[in-house]
């Protein structure tokens, strides 16, 4: 097993804590549950993911390579997000590679270094640096949260 697989399986087992206190409206950390619905299926798809404020903006970050998440974001109008029992519907506006990189950079350097880290453990950055995390921008996605 891999350390990128061997990590999803720390991060899956952590979601599962989440989104069981976020079921009983406690707020965890920046952490919300999006709820998206499936690009095939329609069926709605929630989970926990980070919400971090940086630059006066809100935004969503890709952590793992081919997330489920960020394809049915980009098919969907409207997602929902939840931090403990508050509700409220958003649109994802997925931002241009150019403009991603100040956003990356700005991540890594407000957050612990477990973030850089893990876009380097999941193979999206070659290094866990601000600047090795933004010149990575073209395969990490990122979303602007805005009023749905």
């Amino acid at each position: 097993m891999t350390d990128a697989e061997k990590y999803r399986r720390r991060v899956n087992a952590f979601n599962k804590v989440v989104a069981g206190l976020q079921r009983v409206g406690i707020a965890f950390g920046p952490m919300q549950m999006l709820t998206v619905a499936g690009r095939k299926s329609g069926q709605p798809r929630t989970f926990p993911i980070a919400v971090v404020s940086i630059n006066g903006g809100r935004y969503i970050c890709q952590a793992f390579p081919k997330a489920a998440w960020v394809a049915n974001v980009r098919a969907a109008d409207t997602v929902t997000l939840t931090r403990g029992r508050r509700t409220k519907a958003a649109r994802l506006v997925e931002v241009p590679v150019e403009e991603r990189r100040p956003v990356l950079r700005e991540l890594v350097k407000q957050s612990p270094a477990s973030v850089g880290n893990r876009m380097v453990t999941t193979g999206l950055a070659d290094a866990p640096t601000p600047d090795g995390v933004a010149a990575a921008a073209d395969r990490i996605a990122v979303f602007r949260v805005e009023p749905a």
